[in-house]
């Protein structure tokens, strides 16, 4: 537990934010299934992020951790085997609270010719696989949930031939659109996944760097489509992870809630799928500003937040929804932090998955907000927050969910009084130093 009081004082100064989760679980998956080495700088060494490294060891992928003589700078080298290369695990893949290592690796492992089981924490086996499980099954794998309910551990079975198919995504998640393409790899023909709107597109980004031949249209239906046309060998790469903007967005929340705040987030990843947290926050009066824009590849940039008074407009009312969600939908726990503080009413609609993350996030959010007097109510894929009511200290429940423990960190330092953060060590999962990068800062 950590107890965290009222800001004393404008936050002030440069943050450093740890790599990005998303880019550093695939530069592991891609480097093992590719030939040669893929050298690594920036790699996120989180929980999450170790669990795919250990997946991958034990299927026989030798991953090095140097340091760079030159500078110092550590290093993750994957010396790959090709796409036909993975070994037989001898035990249970354990994926801890990682739901991008077990969905996305199912993409890999449907079309191997070893059977092998998966399964994570307690979290993970209450989340939702069936998602990843229909379409690949329909391509020819044979996965299968061992207790009969949709979630892990799951059975893949060994030795199948994938074909290639068009898949309609009934959601825009990048988690099942990397699934299919990491299975298209190794089909039979074309596979093209579609989504309601395009997810972060981290997978079809570095695939390509990676030499597979792939891409990201807009269908005539509007739909956004990535279409994989497999038979391209994949080749190891160099990759140098941007700081992750769901790390950085605690920071930016922290910098307009506290008064007269200023802050640097530097080398941030700005990609248009994953940055818009920035856009809405901006459209709410948020004092945000990209600099050093470097747009090669993955974009960063640094990013320099003022604090700000925020509104809703003539009407006092906001929404937050549609296409924006799949941009920001690892934010909106810190975004309903911020909006409990600002002078109108917010509403987060469209965002049902909030339900099957690493917890309920739409009841522990409103949960815990209520808890701090917050005037906030759910609804099935959302909630509505009555802003501008102060906040007072309460005990804080994560339910072991790291995005939980870091927005209510946020959300401490507009409290009058002591919050309290039950297991504060889940944040852990994404961001092992963000406690001690925040009280530096106090």
């Amino acid at each position: 537990m950590i107890a965290l009081e009222k800001a004393a004082k404008p936050l002030r100064g440069d943050v450093f934010v740890p790599g990005d989760k998303s880019i550093s679980h695939r530069s592991i998956m891609f480097g093992a299934i590719s030939e040669g080495t893929t050298e690594i700088t920036g790699f996120l060494e989180s929980a999450d992020c170790l669990s795919t490294i250990d997946c991958f060891r034990k299927m026989g992928i030798i991953i090095d951790h140097s340091m760079r003589p030159s500078n110092g700078v550590p290093v993750i080298t994957v010396h790959g085997k090709g796409l036909g290369g993975l070994n037989a695990p001898k035990d249970t893949l354990y994926t801890g609270n990682s739901g991008t290592t077990t969905r996305l690796m199912s993409g890999i492992l449907a079309a191997q010719p070893f059977d092998c089981n998966i399964t994570g924490d307690s979290s993970i086996e209450k989340r939702p696989m069936n998602r990843v499980m229909k379409p690949l099954n329909q391509m020819g794998a044979d996965i299968t949930s061992l207790r009969g309910n949709e979630c892990c551990p799951l059975h893949i079975s060994g030795g199948k031939t994938l074909r290639g198919i068009n898949y309609r995504s009934p959601i825009a998640s990048a988690q099942v659109k990397s699934a299919v393409l990491l299975a298209g790899l190794y089909a039979v023909g074309d596979t093209v996944v579609y989504e309601p709107a395009l997810s972060r597109n981290h997978t079809e980004i570095m695939l390509t760097a990676f030499g597979a031949d792939i891409h990201n249209e807009v269908a005539t239906d509007g739909s956004a489509a990535a279409i994989l046309h497999p038979g391209m060998p994949l080749h190891g790469i160099k990759i140098n992870v941007p700081g992750d903007i769901s790390s950085a967005a605690y920071f930016i929340a922290a910098a307009l809630v506290v008064p007269g705040s200023e802050l640097l987030i530097r080398n941030v990843g700005v990609n248009s799928t994953r940055d818009g947290i920035i856009r809405v926050l901006g459209q709410m009066g948020a004092d945000i500003t990209l600099l050093n824009l470097d747009e090669s590849q993955e974009p960063k940039a640094d990013i320099l937040v003022r604090y700000s008074e925020l509104s809703g407009g003539a009407n006092g009312k906001f929404e937050i929804g549609g296409k924006d969600i799949p941009t920001m939908i690892d934010e909106l726990p810190v975004v309903a932090v911020i909006a409990a503080c600002a002078d109108c009413d917010t509403i987060i609609r469209d965002a049902a998955e909030l339900r099957v993350k690493e917890s309920n996030r739409i009841d522990a959010v409103v949960e815990n907000l209520k808890a701090m007097g917050c005037d906030i109510e759910a609804t099935e894929d959302g909630m509505i927050i009555h802003g501008g009511k102060p906040l007072h200290g309460a005990d804080i429940k994560t339910y072991n969910d790291h995005r939980l423990a870091m927005s209510f960190a946020v959300a401490a330092l507009a409290a009058e009084g002591t919050t309290r953060i039950v297991d504060d060590r889940c944040a852990g999962i994404s961001y092992p130093s963000f406690f001690k990068d925040l009280q530096s800062l106090l």
